[in-house]
Order: structure tokens, then sequence, then C-alpha cells
């Protein structure tokens, strides 16, 4: 009998919080596009003001900030979307000026995802913000009811009264009843919500896409260069530790076997040295082993590897890892390249007391944070790897890694600090 057949209720465990996450990821999803929906509105009213104005010249003057206020939007809107799906390609910046908005094409499309946003967007999100708290508020409805005023509507749709159980448990079904919307049109809601974005905002067919062409490009040779250098970095420490060790143990067995017949005790002595640094050859070549891939990753998973860094950071460390999936292994090895290389940082040079770790699966990216209180000043090194001063190699390998699975890094570290290192990884599957 397959594994299948004995776990029937695995799959259907599996199925039913697969569920329960897409729904819940909708609603993070609906709330967030209520953001930019409310601000699409009042820049919308902008839009329309200055339009209504033009007359008066008042219009001319304010349009220039409107367009760019929209232009600032839609780049938010677009980072918005990437965060819970693919990458919306931006198109050519677009202009500010009046007269050429009005023939431009980007600025044409911004300004249709902008009323559409309004229109179709705004109601979305208001329903993702209020269907939560209409489902807990009639499903606990049971608990409370008894203290209601007998005047008080008893439901959340404005009509009925309770005065028995019968009435309460009922005010709960209709409770059960959000729910079910929630998990059954909550992801099509959150589609439904993002598709004039994906469609107005991403980079139309008139659009040069050199830009992009060359931004991959650059992605491409950042990872050939960091898969470069750790080939490099496995050599040095196979050839400079291993292979030394080795050819020393070679050595002293050879030794060894010519001494055993005339100085057996000098012969066991070479053994025992000769044991000793095949055991430390051993033990380096299980740290390089690990140092390309950790085992912990494919025995625990990312949330149980962060854990086992952060308990063996000298600084006190907390993590809150939320990764409902596994992610390809290239990706989970860099999240924990990223927060090691972050870790032991913070324990040399930060000086901080405490130190926190946090990771997150949002539409399909990676979100890793790594916090300290220590007294900042660290620098983030350029595109090209180099460092300002006091910036050692570390961050520049964090920032190479990252490049390379054509993701974002990003370092706050004020003087005074604290020090808030981010880094966001497409994740496959």
């Amino acid at each position: 009998m397959s594994n299948g057949d004995e776990h029937p209720g695995t799959g259907r465990r599996g199925y039913v919080g697969g569920v329960v996450r897409d729904a819940l990821g909708a609603i993070r999803q609906l709330v967030s596009g209520l953001r930019t929906a409310f601000l699409a509105l009042l820049v919308l009213i902008l839009l329309v003001v200055c339009a209504l104005t033009v007359p008066l010249g008042v219009g001319l003057l304010a349009a220039p900030a409107a367009l760019r206020a929209l232009h600032r939007l839609a780049g938010a809107e677009r980072a918005r979307l990437a965060r819970f799906g693919p990458e919306v390609v931006a198109p050519e910046p677009p202009t500010d000026s009046p007269r050429a908005a009005l023939r431009d094409p980007t600025t044409r499309r911004e300004l249709r995802w902008l009323a559409r946003h309004v229109v179709v967007g705004l109601p979305l999100g208001l329903l993702g913000f209020l269907l939560p708290i209409l489902a807990v508020r009639d499903l606990t409805f049971p608990l409370y009811w008894r203290f209601v005023p007998a005047d008080v509507t008893a439901t959340s749709i404005g009509i009925g009264s309770s005065t028995s159980w019968a009435d309460a448990v009922a005010v709960a079904l209709l409770g059960v009843g959000w729910i079910a919307i929630i998990l059954g049109l909550g992801p099509a809601m959150a589609r439904a919500q993002a598709r004039p974005g994906r469609r107005l905002l991403a980079a139309g067919p008139e659009t040069d896409l050199s830009l992009r062409v060359a931004e991959l490009t650059a992605t491409r040779a950042a990872a050939l260069d960091a898969h470069a250098a750790e080939l490099r970095r496995i050599e040095r420490a196979l050839h400079d530790g291993t292979q030394n060790r080795i050819v020393s143990v070679t050595v002293l067995l050879g030794a060894a076997r010519r001494m055993v017949a005339r100085d057996p005790a000098g012969a066991q002595e070479l053994l025992e040295r000769a044991q000793s640094a095949a055991e430390q050859a051993l033990a380096d070549l299980r740290a390089v082993s690990r140092s390309i891939l950790p085992p912990v990753l494919s025995d625990r998973g990312l949330a149980g590897a962060l854990t086992g860094l952060a308990a063996e950071c000298a600084v006190p460390c907390r993590v809150d890892v939320d990764v409902p999936r596994r992610c390809a292994a290239s990706v989970e090895s860099t999240a924990y390249f990223v927060v090691a290389e972050a870790l032991t940082n913070i324990a040399k040079h930060s000086g901080a007391s405490r130190a926190t770790v946090t990771a997150r699966l949002t539409g399909g990216r990676l979100l890793l944070t790594v916090e300290d209180d220590g007294h900042g000043g660290a620098t983030a090194p350029s595109e090209s790897g180099d460092g300002g001063p006091g910036t050692g190699s570390g961050l520049a390998g964090i920032r190479r890694r990252v490049a390379a699975h054509d993701g974002t890094f990003r370092l706050a570290s004020p003087p005074g600090g604290p020090t808030t290192l981010e880094v966001d990884l497409p994740c496959g599957s």
C-alpha cells in the first residue's frame, strides 16, 4: 500500500492548510491594497482639482506636483504587487510636464490604473478589512449576547435581534458564512484588486527594456562572480587545510611503518599523531561540506537552521520565522548565509546587547530582517561590492549573494544605532 493510502488524512490536512494560508495571504494583500487605493483616491481628487483650475492658472502650477504624486504612487503599487507575486517591470520614467504627460503612454496607463484602483481596489480593500472583523464579531456573539441590550441589533448586517440561545447561534452561523466567503472568495478578490496594476503599470510593448536587460545582465555577472568566489573559497579550504593534514597523515604513517621493527614505542607515537591528524582532517572536511550547503537546512528547514544560528550567537538573539513551505535550496542557503554573516558582524563589531532575526514568506518572496541595538555606523557596500570605510567583506559578500538571486539588499545603520539589515529574495518552489 502506498504512503498516500496509509495516511489519507495528511492530504486533506495539507489541502485545508493551503486554503487557509491562501485566504490569510489574500486578506493581507487586500488590506495592503486598501492603503494604496485610499492614496489613489486622494491623488485622483488632486488631479481633478488641477484639471478644473487650469483656466485660473492654479492647475498648471500644481500639475507637476500632482503628476509626481501619481508616479510615486504607481511605483509604490508596483513594489506592493511584487511582494505578493511576480515582479511588475517598470516602464521608462514618465514625465512630470503637464503638456508632455498628455502624450506620454506611461502616464496615460497610470491614470487609467488610478481610476480603476479607486473604483475596484478601494471597495475590495474595504471588504478585505471588514470581513474578518464581521466574522469574529458574529462568530463570538454567543459568548456575550446576554449582555447586549434588547433594542440593539444582534447581527453585523444591521437586522434582527437576539432574545434566546437559538438567536445567538443563528448569529454565529452568519459568522461562519463570513468565514466561508473569506476562504472561498478571498483569493479571487485579491487577484481582482491586483489585476489593473499588473496589466497597466507594467512596461508596455512600446517600452524600451534595455535598462532591465542591463540589470539582469549585471545580476547574472554577480551570480557568476559569487559562484567563482565560492569555488575559490572551497579550493583554499581544501588545499590549505584538509590536503595538508592528509599529507601529514601519509608522512606519519610511512615513518611509523619504517620504525615499527626497530622502535615500536616510537612507531606507536607516530601512529597516534597520524590518527589525530586524520581526525582533524575529517573535521576540516566536514566544515567545508557544511559551508557548501549546511545539513541543518535539509534536516530542520530554514526555521530550525536560523534558530540554531541564534542559539550559537554570542549576543542574545530572538528569532521569528513564518515560512510555511520550503523554498528553493539555493534561496534557503543564501538566507542562512545572510543571517550567519549578519550575526557574526553583530557579535564582532556592533557592541549590541540583543538582536532580532525575522523571516517572512510573502507572495513568493522571502523577506529577511536582522536588527540589533548596537552603536551603528555600518556602511553598506556599493553595487560593485566595494564597501566604504569600515565596511568588511561580510556585507559585500551578502550583497553579492543577494544580487545573484535578483534580490534586494538594504542597510540602515545611523551612528548611535540601531542597525537594520533587510534582504528580499525571490523564492522559487
